[in-house]
């Protein structure tokens, strides 16, 4: 036996070497036929061009051929860059060098001398990338992958993770590939939508490396892998170049080790993802999607069950089948499971087929479509240290190109006792017989916890089951369980009982077995505890109550103080004259929300023939800030119509602020007094911002004289300051709510407003919501309020 294994082991060592070195003629192959197809060529050409590739970039001719796969575009003859250009920048945050690659490339091209020379002075990393070349012949999948650049990058870069992602459609990422991280991290980073932090989503956008070498800097700017993340001090997020300047595969290495890459650890790892390009390329997106949906599938079957390809040797007949999906109960004769064993040969896994009748079953079935059904057979396992032969029923159909082939344990009544009892205490449920004829009556141990009914005392009859149920429930469940009797039909009844820890709600459903008369003679179902959801079901309803009535509260409130604004602060339809002006005014309420601000204006002509204006903003919001701001406006206007000066108005409202029934309220506002005589424009403001002028198609805003908040100060200081009108000049007042946003400062909004200003001069009634479309852009957060001043260019 031990000499004829010897023999066995080295007819498969020269099988997998001439595999080896067919796949490897194929990717020749495939390479040359790539250049074909792109230059038109011939195929001794195309084959030079590779070997002249290969060797201008210190590469393999495997290596240059998974290169050319994976990329598809460059031309036969490169062409230099000419000596006048300037090299590209570096881009932002990736802290790489520029480079005239094809982009992406992380490798330089046959023309590129500079870094050919580095690649070529790199011995080492050379001897590396041409193993990894050579190993990719025989990876299969993503998840092979993964394993097989962790098996090269752990020695060369100190790599303790790969993971390789995948992006979706919809912009979130898929985990193809693993390996030196568990099943649980797996699981959870399995699907990542497309959030900001995500290093690896940053990488494929910007088509450029994420390096994170710094983790107390990297756990503030990302989401970093890992529990903890900890367990990896330093990572880096490279880009997989496809066909053209795009990107769809992110290669990640985790690291334990801390602290930057080395520029030759930076060098290797990108030549190593423009290697993979190629091999990623091979697999095919559908394809791959495809495969990992599958597997999503047998992880959530019950029982054993494995998706084989079949593997065809140079005669075409069948050699082999190859992994390509395993449930989770699925195991070989060393202990491997589910997915451990996607990707390996069934004869690895279970030598005993070869040659055996469910082998020419499986034959059968592929060649005709019929299942097969195996008769019983032995699997060798090892449980707990100890060999055992269960026996087991075995099933093959045909699906597609390939088999599924099922297999079900014999003597395993004991196990899928225990799995019924797991259903039961998962789903707080009991199952229950009846046997009308025999009066027999069965329970689960579950169905006595559920009805709060002590063993000792037995189960009850179906008939009398009626009375365990409240007063109110009995009706429909005696009903329910008198026709089931009669008529054999079946029902799902809630009910509920009164148990020692409360009420519960419950749920019967049950079926008969009728004989050939359509008499019952047995009687099954189960009974199920729902009291939890119920529960919660009602706090859910308590809650929308709530919620709904809220909402009803707060749109009184808004109607109501909209109402009470609209009637305090009439707005007039079109443009007014007032001392010789032209007063266009506009008030837009916030978008956002449901209240009502307090923002207001005041545009009147005094007895005396000058003319007051006035914009302010009281802060808050609702009833409140609307009745504040009315006692603002009148009595602002009330005290310079009587002869009060402007500072000495503001003063005055600063008081009766102070003294207002909400004592903590504040308010801003410009007051401004217009001599049309002299065209002076005499104005004080406090807290506001300053009003904006345009003159000659030129804009600034007036110096702002001393003024404070009006309610921050019980000892307030006032001043004011006037400037000469021209004909022609426009003078915006305005609240804040027209230049304020929460992502930015306000001197981004008061920039923005000029540059409009100036953008739109246009001096014909509408003009102004011309201005005020342009300056504000999407939802308002906040009420606006405008007063637009023109002096007419020639006297009227």
């Amino acid at each position: 036996m031990a000499a004829l294994a010897k023999v066995v082991a080295r007819q498969r060592a020269e099988m997998d070497r001439m595999r080896d070195q067919a796949a490897m003629s194929a990717v020749v192959e495939r390479a040359k036929g790539a250049l074909m197809a792109l230059t038109g060529c011939s195929p001794d050409a195309a084959g030079e061009e590779l070997l002249q590739r290969a060797k201008a970039g210190n590469r393999t001719v495997l290596e240059e051929c998974w290169i050319t796969l994976g990329g598809l575009v460059p031309p036969l003859h490169h062409t230099s860059r000419p000596s006048h250009e300037e090299p590209d920048p570096v881009p932002a945050g990736t802290g790489d060098p520029p480079s005239d690659h094809h982009p992406m490339s992380g490798l330089p091209a046959a023309g590129d001398t500079s870094e050919a020379d580095d690649a070529a002075g790199s011995a080492h990393a050379s001897a590396t990338l041409g193993r990894l070349g050579e190993a990719l012949v025989r990876v299969g999948t993503p998840q092979d992958l993964a394993r097989c650049l962790l098996e090269h990058l752990a020695p060369e870069v100190a790599a303790d993770a790969v993971m390789l992602f995948r992006c979706l459609p919809a912009g979130g990422l898929e985990l193809v590939g693993h390996a030196g991280i568990d099943d649980t991290l797996a699981v959870q980073w399995r699907q990542v939508p497309p959030l900001s932090g995500i290093a690896a989503l940053e990488a494929l956008r910007a088509r450029e490396p994420r390096w994170l070498e710094d983790l107390a800097a990297d756990r503030e700017r990302y989401l970093l892998i890992g529990d903890p993340p900890e367990r990896w001090r330093s990572r880096a997020w490279l880009p997989v170049p496809a066909a053209g300047d795009t990107a769809d595969v992110c290669i990640g290495v985790l690291r334990a080790h801390g602290g930057p890459f080395t520029p030759a650890a930076r060098h290797l790892l990108r030549a190593v993802a423009r290697l993979c390009a190629g091999r990623l390329r091979a697999f095919g997106t559908g394809q791959e999607h495809a495969a990992g949906a599958v597997q999503a599938v047998f992880d959530a079957l019950p029982g054993a069950a494995v998706l084989l390809t079949p593997l065809h040797a140079p005669t075409g007949e069948v050699e082999d089948y190859r992994v390509d999906a395993a449930t989770a109960q699925a195991v070989d004769g060393v202990g491997r499971t589910g997915r451990e064993l996607v990707g390996r040969r069934i004869l690895e896994c279970f030598p005993e087929m070869a040659g055996e009748e469910l082998w020419q079953g499986c034959l059968h079935t592929l060649a005709t479509g019929e299942p097969y059904e195996g008769r019983s057979f032995v699997h060798q396992e090892v449980v707990a240290g100890t060999a055992e032969p269960p026996t087991y029923a075995v099933r093959a159909s045909r699906l597609g190109g390939g088999l599924i082939v099922t297999w079900i344990r014999e003597d395993s009544s004991g196990r899928q006792e225990q799995r019924l009892a797991d259903v039961q205490r998962l789903g707080n449920l009991g199952w229950a017989s009846w046997n009308p004829v025999t009066d027999e009556v069965g329970w689960s141990p579950q169905v006595f916890a559920i009805l709060d009914r002590d063993p000792a005392h037995g189960p009850v009859r179906l008939a009398d089951l009626p009375g365990l149920a409240l007063p109110e429930d009995v009706p429909p469940l005696a009903r329910a369980v008198r026709e089931l009797l009669r008529a054999g039909r079946p029902f799902d009844v809630p009910f509920r009982i009164r148990a020692a820890d409360g009420i519960r709600h419950l749920r019967l459903v049950a079926e008969a077995e009728r004989d050939t008369d359509g008499t019952p003679v047995e009687v099954h179902g189960f009974v199920q505890d729902l009291t939890a959801q119920r529960s919660a079901e009602l706090a859910l309803v308590e809650s929308e109550q709530a919620v709904l009535t809220q909402h009803g509260v707060l749109h009184a409130e808004r109607t109501l103080a909209a109402r009470l604004q609209h009637a305090l602060l009439p707005l007039p339809t079109r443009p007014v004259r007032l001392a010789g002006l032209r007063v266009e005014v506009a008030y837009l309420p916030a978008q956002s929300g449901i209240h009502v601000g307090g923002d207001w204006f005041s545009a009147i002509e005094l007895p005396e023939g000058d003319a007051l204006f006035v914009v302010g903003d009281v802060a808050g919001h609702g009833i409140d800030a609307v009745a504040t701001m009315a006692q603002l406006r009148f009595t602002a206007k009330g005290m310079v119509i009587t002869g009060s000066s402007l500072t000495g108005a503001l003063a005055r409202l600063n008081t009766l602020l102070l003294h207002s029934r909400d004592s903590h309220g504040t308010a801003t506002m410009v007051l401004t007094r217009y001599h049309p005589d002299q065209r002076r424009l005499v104005w004080a403001q406090a807290g506001h911002p300053p009003p904006l002028l345009l003159r000659d198609g030129e804009v600034r805003y007036l110096g702002r004289p001393g003024g404070m908040l009006l309610g921050a100060s019980s000892a307030p200081f006032f001043e004011e300051a006037e400037v000469r009108l021209e004909p022609g000049d426009r003078l915006l007042l305005y609240t804040d709510g027209l230049v304020e946003r929460p992502e930015e400062g306000i001197d981004r909004g008061l920039e923005r407003l000029a540059a409009a200003v100036v953008a739109h001069p246009v001096d014909h009634p509408g003009s102004l919501r011309l201005l005020l479309a342009s300056v504000l852009e999407g939802e308002r957060r906040d009420d606006v309020c405008v007063v637009d001043i023109r002096v007419p260019a020639e006297p009227e």
